[in-house]
Order: structure tokens, then sequence, then C-alpha cells
């Protein structure tokens, strides 16, 4: 198929978006063959003559045209809080109640099964005809736009940074050259925009990132998940009901990316908006919930089945990816299960769909001065797939189409747009621990202490990819049990393990403080050695009294507070700047007693992650400590590297405050 190539120049031209009678046709098209399908099944559908069903789209057509407006603002929090299921139902009620007009049976589960054949019949013939004109779409939110924006519009740009979650820079570079990302490699290729590579924290996941980048501030976040020992041994980590509030609360000063007229779609955290939709820091607040951006979702009312027949068909790519990795004995390879099929489809297509609707509406309205959007396909699918894999191109070949939508759209809205795309971090392939050792991180560290000590092991850290916990409320209270529940486990266990990717932490919790390296030799003495030389360790951090930090491998230490390397150079191969992050990581309050990191193979560039992810990130090692940004070429920014997601924070806000003047 020939893909289109945008031109900033097309981007920039203001217009008004047109009808395309080609589209209108295969939607006419598409509606009837959609009805006639639940009929030949047998579904609940009866209908009585032919030309009755193509009377009964003109009519539901023209019907829409009139009432579906005004039915979506009278619905709306029904809309939302059935999460969209509500337009399906209100479609089937106007088939229902109009259908019998031209001798049209509409009965049971058809009321529901109508809708969505007829935008999945349509979604088909339109990929067949490679049809993608979203004119129609753009035609509704402005509309709706046109009437909630202020007189005076706004003289300078706004800027949508769009979050693609997981990408590493060299990962990008190579979907470029493949010809997956024709949109974005239209924008490099214009010289309007930038692109570079930036190095994150120790700490390679979405909390750290986020935290540096919507907050300014990182500090203390030591990986995805950690003990704090002052705090009864309290488990803090970047996900959870109630913890990632609290987080929130700790890093933010008030100053956030997004506190001047900004707003938030599908993140972590806040960046100090209430202008919000998905946000994990705010999911608790109901009234956070309805957000009149919500519109933009639900303005066609065949967008949200649409969205639902994608969201299916994803399921059965996943069914098939998943046959197709066991019959040719792909490896690495996980047992991904039945869970993750609708939550991969719920990342890659759900809330993909949604941040894309919300971003349009708010570009469309023109007020919003700065909107910051995490799209989470990517990265779920790169943990289970591999970061290379087919599953992984397709991904962000469909990434590509939303960063198209989203440009085209800044044709008609009222003042422009830049744009800014980028991630928080990249992620490195390799089997897991378990997969090359033969048992789980958490077993062998018990094989080297006393039997009689209590171990509690936590092992995912994938909940970071936080789709998960977008359900409905009937189930937080069980998840904010489970918690409570976890935490009586914690206070009653003697040693914790926990992983974040390929780094692994080790708290012995008997004791109140961090323990040095010469206690953990003395109570322990079999635990540090044992470590060091697992064959796929490749370091690890302990603090010294006598010699402060240490990074220890198999045949050498390396005294981080002198510079002082005795024998082989533990940390050679994990980047310039790996000293450096672990010098900040060790002044952490919560530091464990003893960070593990996994050896990492140049060669093959791969990793092991402690936990059972085939693409992982939260430690060193390869491309998951190496992102991308890219940003309009009109920016003030320095031609240092960039180190540290605070300091993407700084860029940022730095240039949003000059786009003022």
């Amino acid at each position: 198929m020939k893909r289109e190539l945008i031109t900033m120049e097309t981007i920039n031209q203001k217009q008004t978006p047109k009808r395309n009678l080609k589209r209108s046709l295969i939607v006419f098209i598409g509606n009837i063959l959609g009805i006639y399908l639940i009929s030949y099944l047998g579904l609940g559908v009866e209908v009585s003559e032919f030309g009755s069903v193509t009377l009964l789209v003109i009519f539901i057509s023209l019907i829409n045209a009139i009432l579906w407006p005004i039915l979506t603002r009278i619905a709306m929090p029904f809309l939302v809080l059935t999460f969209g299921v509500g337009t399906l139902i209100l479609n089937g009620l106007l088939l229902q109640i109009f259908g019998p007009l031209f001798g049209i049976e509409i009965k049971g589960a058809a009321m529901i099964l109508v809708p969505l054949a007829m935008a999945a019949v349509t979604t088909i013939l339109s990929s067949l005809i490679t049809i993608e004109d979203d004119s129609s779409y753009y035609r509704a939110v402005l509309r709706d736009a046109e009437k909630k924006r202020k007189t005076e519009i706004k003289d300078y740009p706004g800027v949508i940074i769009i979050e693609i979650d997981g990408l590493a820079y060299e990962v990008l570079c190579e979907a470029i050259e493949r010809g997956d990302m024709p949109t974005v490699k239209a924008m490099i290729e214009s010289n309007d925009y930038t692109l570079r590579m930036w190095e994150t924290d120790l700490s390679s996941q979405t909390g750290a990132s986020q935290a540096g980048i919507l907050h300014g501030n990182n500090e203390g976040i030591v990986a995805f998940r950690w003990i704090e020992k002052s705090n009864g041994n309290q488990m803090m980590q970047c996900s959870g009901m109630t913890k990632v509030p609290e987080l929130e609360e700790r890093i933010s000063d008030g100053n956030g990316l997004l506190v001047d007229n900004g707003a938030s779609r599908s993140n972590l955290f806040s960046g100090d908006t209430d202008n919000v939709i998905f946000t994990f820091s705010k999911i608790t607040d109901f009234k956070k919930l309805y957000n009149k951006a919500w519109y933009s979702v639900f303005s066609n009312p065949n967008n949200f089945a649409r969205i639902i027949a994608l969201f299916l068909a994803d399921i059965i790519r996943e069914i098939w990816s998943q046959l197709v990795h066991s019959i040719k004995n792909v490896r690495p390879r996980i047992r991904r299960g039945i869970v993750y099929i609708p939550t991969r489809a719920a990342t890659n297509v759900f809330m993909r769909e949604i941040n894309t609707a919300t971003l349009i509406g708010d570009m469309m309205v023109g007020d919003v001065d700065v909107a910051y959007s995490t799209y989470l396909g990517y990265d779920e699918i790169a943990h289970h797939s591999g970061v290379r894999d087919n599953d992984a191109w397709f991904a962000l070949r469909e990434m590509d189409k939303q960063i198209r939508h989203l440009t085209e759209a800044n044709k008609y809205c009222p003042r422009n747009y830049q744009f800014v795309i980028q991630s928080d971090h990249g992620q490195t392939n390799g089997a897991t621990f378990t997969q090359r050792y033969g048992e789980t991180f958490e077993d062998f560290v018990k094989s080297l202490l006393p039997e009689d000590m209590s171990v509690f092991a936590k092992m995912n850290s994938n909940e970071d990819h936080f789709a998960g916990d977008y359900t409905p409320f009937s189930r937080k209270n069980k998840k904010i049990k489970k918690e409570q529940e976890e935490e009586q486990e914690l206070s009653d266990s003697e040693v914790i393990v926990l992983a974040s990717g390929n780094l692994a932490m080790i708290y012995l919790t008997q004791w109140s403080q961090r323990l040095t390296y010469e206690e953990l030799n003395s109570y322990f003495p079999e635990l540090i050695p044992g470590i060091i030389n697992n064959e796929y360790v490749g370091f690890i951090l302990v603090r010294s009294q006598e010699h402060g930090d240490l990074a220890i491998g198999k045949n050498g230490t390396y005294y981080l507070d002198s510079g002082k390397i005795e024998g082989e150079n533990p940390l050679e191969g994990f980047g310039d700047n790996i000293a450096r992050h672990l010098k900040r990581t060790s002044s952490f309050e919560h530091t464990p007693d003893i960070l593990v990191n996994s050896f990492y193979d140049e060669e093959a560039d791969e990793v092991c992650a402690f936990e059972e992810l085939v693409g992982s990130h939260g430690g060193a090692g390869g491309d998951q400590s190496k992102p991308f940004i890219l940003y309009p070429s009109s920016w003030k920014v320095s031609d240092e590297e960039i180190v540290g997601a605070e300091n993407i924070y700084k860029l940022l806000k730095e240039n949003l405050a000059e786009l003022k003047k």
C-alpha cells in the first residue's frame, strides 16, 4: 500500500473539513451490509425486504445528524461512566425504535451487535479501498468546538506533547527507515523539527521519567517499587490507587509542566493541572472523570463503535500472534496468557483512540496551551512480544497514523499548535533471569540466606502500564483492599526482594537503617559473593562505611566516591554516565541494602529481566535508557547532551514560556 507523506506546509494551512463522497458512500454501504450480516447470522434482526434496510440507514443518518449532538450532551455523564459502551446502546435504541417503521425488528443483543457490525464492515471496507479520510469526524468535533471557543483567539502557538511509551531512539530510527512512520519522517525531513536522543536516570521506567518530565522532580524514586524502612517498611510504588496520588504530593511543588492552562491525557501524573482524563494520580477523584473533552470521542455516532471494532480486531491479532510465536518457537518468548489479550487491545487501541480524539478536541477549541498524552501500546507489546517483533512494528505504524490525525487536525484549529514527540525510556530485549538460570531471582536470593528467614518478593513491574487499573469503579475498593493486605504481609517479612525490569532490590527489614557493605558481609557472608558471582548479574550497588558507595562486579570494584577502579571496571558497557546515576540513586533515602543490575551483552544487545518480560526497562544496559525527543527546530535548546528526565522538564518549560513572549 502506498504511504502518503505529509509536509509541514500542508499541516500549517488552515482549512475547513470537506465532505468526501467516496468515504460517505463506503459508510453507507458498510451500514447496510452490517445490518444484513447480523440478520444473516440470525442474531436478532428480522428484515422483511432488501430495500427497507437501505431506507432505514438513510433515515437513521438523518436522525443522527439532527439528534446525536443533543443526545450526547444530555447523556454525556452516562457515556463516560460506561466508558463509551453507552454510545452503542444509544445507537441500538435508535435502530430499535425506528426499525419497525421500515419492517425491521431488532431484538435482544442485536441492539449492541448491529452498531458494532456496521462500524466493523465500514472499517474493513475503508482499509481495503485504502480510504484514510477523517473529514467527517473533524467536522463533527469542529461544530462543537466552535461553540466552546472564546471570542479572542490566542496569538501564540499551543503545544501538543505526545509520549510514545517505551520507544528507544534507535528503534524509532529503524521504524522510520522501514517506512513504518512516514509522518514522523516527514516532520524530520522538513527541517521544522529536530530529533535528539536523551538519557534517562538509572530508574528507566515511566514513574521516574514522568515525575521528572511533568513535575521537574523525581528525587527519591529508586525504581518502579521500593521499601521505606523509615516508614515502617511501607512499600511505595509508581502504581496503585493510593500510592500514585501520594507520590504526586511528594514530588509536586505546584509548578508542574501543565500548571498553566494545560491538559493531561492518559498519564501517570497530572503535571499540576485539573484538566485530566485517565490520569492516574487523579483517578480516584470521581469529579475529575467527567471532562467536556470527552465530547470529541462521542461526537460522531459511529466513532465509538469503530473503536470497539478495532479493539476486537486487535484481540484477534494477539491470539494469532501467540499462535505464530508458538509455532515458530520465537525466542526469547514468555507465556502471555489470556488476561494479556484484552489488556493489549485496551492499551494499543482503546486508550490510543481516546487520547487522539480528546487531543483533537482540545486543539479545535484552541484554549489549551499545552497538552501531554501518553500512548502505551508499543511499550505493552514490546514487553510481551519483543522490542523489534512484527507486533511492535505494527503498533508503531498505527501510532504514526495517530500523529498524522493530530497534525492534520492542526489545519482546522483557530490557532497553531506545535508538536513534541518523545518517549520516557526505551526497552532492551533478552531472555529473563528465570529462563536463563532455571530458578527465580527471589529463590536464588533465598538460597544465600539462612533457611529460617521469611522472604517477601514482588517481581512484576508491568503495572506501570496502568491501563489495567482503568476499570469500572466497582473494582477500585477491591484494589485498595488488596494493597492493605499486602502491607500486612510486608510487615511480617524479614527480607524483601523487588524487581523493576533488569534492576532488583534487596531489603533486610530487621534493621531500620540501610546496612553497610561491611555489615552485610558480617551478618550474611554468602549473600554478596553469591550474587556477584552469578553469571547473569552485571554489578551490585552497596554503601561501604569505609569507602562510601561501591559498584561491585565479578572481577572488580568501582569506588564511586573517589573514582578509583580496582581490577576490571564493573560498569564497562553501561554508558558514560552510569557512575553519576549510581551516585545519585545511592543518595536517596530509601535505596536498598543491595541494588542489583543484570548483565548486559553488548554484542547481542541483551539484558535479563528479573521479571517475566521479553523487552524490559528499569535499570541500565542497552537502549532502555536511550529514549528520544522530537521538538520544533525554532526552539532554544542547548547542544549539550540531555541527561535525566528533570532536564526534559526544563527544556519544555523554558520553551513554553518563550512561546508566550
